[in-house]
């Protein structure tokens, strides 16, 4: 084999073995872009599911303040953790915005509670309608975020494998946070109207 053939049959090489990695980086790169582009867009539906509980919640607020006007600590955690959510919504960190979720989660379910202390308010045709517009809209969170939660799993597992790692960095991707239930709203009874109220 003389020197010229020799030297073909490495840039024959040199060049398809640059075909191949061009190739994988260039799939691996995409790869990376479409599993965080999933995880914005299975976001996007929980935030979705969160406003249209925020916008249920203010008006659930105004029906038990019209029988619990004291319980004002109550209603003012509610409308702190609502700011909270839109300030971390504006600064656009998913991980902010889930946290302050949770919180809201914690005081919506002391709103929930003054259902027992004001019994009046389980016969209120305004508030059974919201509750029942609510646990429709908490059901509907729950299956968005088990959705984003497994775009998030996806998306992970990709970024902390050897070559997901190169291929997430080249991107510019970061792993993703879980969105989870906080322990205390785990605890948040559910709505039962069908008992009747022990203190009269």
């Amino acid at each position: 084999m003389n020197f010229t053939k020799v030297v073909g049959v490495i840039l024959v090489a040199v060049l398809g073995g640059a075909v191949v990695v061009g190739g994988c980086l260039y799939s691996g790169y995409n790869r990376a872009v479409g599993f965080d582009e999933e995880v914005k867009s299975a976001w996007a539906q929980v935030d979705n599911q969160l406003q249209r509980r925020f916008d249920l919640i203010d008006n659930l607020v105004a029906t038990v303040k019209g029988f619990a006007a004291q319980e004002q600590d109550v209603f003012l955690g509610v409308a702190k953790t609502r700011e909270s959510y839109f300030q971390a919504k504006s600064s656009g960190s998913l991980p902010d915005q889930a946290k302050a979720a949770g919180a809201f989660e914690s005081a919506l379910s002391r709103l929930l509670v003054l259902r027992e202390a004001y019994p009046e308010l389980k016969s209120n045709e305004s508030f059974l309608k919201l509750q029942d517009s609510l646990e429709g809209t908490e059901n509907r969170l729950a299956v968005e975020r088990q959705r984003y939660n497994e775009k998030v799993k996806l998306l992970n597992t990709f970024a902390r494998g050897v070559l997901g790692k190169l291929y997430a960095s080249l991107a510019g991707v970061k792993e993703a946070q879980y969105f989870d239930v906080p322990v205390a709203a785990k605890a948040v009874p559910k709505v039962d109207f069908s008992k009747k109220p022990t203190g009269g």
